[in-house]
């Protein structure tokens, strides 16, 4: 029997050194209140347009001046300020702002090293049925990278399966996280196939690409070589 390359190894330990601290740590603590921001600019668009098709147009615009006033406070770091506009939106806001209000609080709690609560935030919007998919779905992403290493493998691969396809708005991510769960449970030919997918898909960023195709290439994996596609079915 051959023995085990000795690259393996290395590799996996490159897969926990990168993927594992700089993906689950760095983007939570060194880059939470940057992602944040960016992150508040694009769900106050969101939630102005789905608020404005529920509620009435002077309290939709009442509602969006205090999710920018709450984005100022977090900006300029006015904690209690932003705390309380939190909780106003949370509980008199219509369903797009009060989740923009939540993601916010849980992504403070993370910031600030609570990531109990931060958990407990993104898990009940994940749940959320009344929430829009898009808010769900992120919610979800950044549980998972909190929880990440109490989860199993398993857990992970299930929890992210409905993301990990190609075509969804976050498979760059969710396909890395999965893949990296397949890896630790010694499924190295499906984390590569995945890995691959995500180096081709051209609307993933090129950094998650770049990683992705270096990794699905230690797996053995030819990024530049599309899979074959299946045999049609004869009549």
């Amino acid at each position: 029997m051959a023995s085990t390359p000795p690259t393996e190894e290395a590799f996996l330990r490159e897969v926990d050194d990168e993927l594992r601290r700089d993906q689950l740590q760095k983007m939570v603590r060194h880059y939470g209140r940057i992602a944040l921001v960016a992150l508040l600019l694009l769900l106050v668009a969101f939630a102005g347009f789905l608020y404005w098709r529920q509620a009435s147009e002077k309290k939709a615009e009442a509602q969006g001046e205090q999710m920018s006033a709450l984005i100022a406070d977090v900006q300029a770091s006015r904690k209690t300020e932003a705390a309380k506009k939190i909780d106003t939106l949370v509980a008199e806001g219509g369903d797009g702002y009060r989740i923009a209000a939540l993601l916010t609080k849980a992504t403070l709690a993370a910031d600030r090293g609570d990531t109990k609560s931060a958990i407990g935030i993104y898990a009940g919007i994940a749940a959320d049925e009344k929430a829009a998919q898009p808010y769900r779905d992120v919610s979800l992403i950044r549980q998972t990278l909190l929880e990440y290493d109490g989860l199993t493998p398993q857990q992970v691969i299930d929890r992210l399966k409905p993301l990990a396809v190609e075509g969804n708005a976050f498979f760059g991510t969710a396909g890395e996280m999965t893949a990296v769960a397949m890896i630790q449970a010694n499924r190295g030919a499906e984390a590569g196939r995945l890995l691959a997918a995500v180096a081709r898909d051209k609307t993933v960023p090129d950094t998650l690409r770049t990683r992705a195709a270096r990794l699905a290439t230690s797996l053995g994996v030819n990024v530049d070589v599309a899979p074959a596609a299946a045999p049609a079915d004869k009549d």
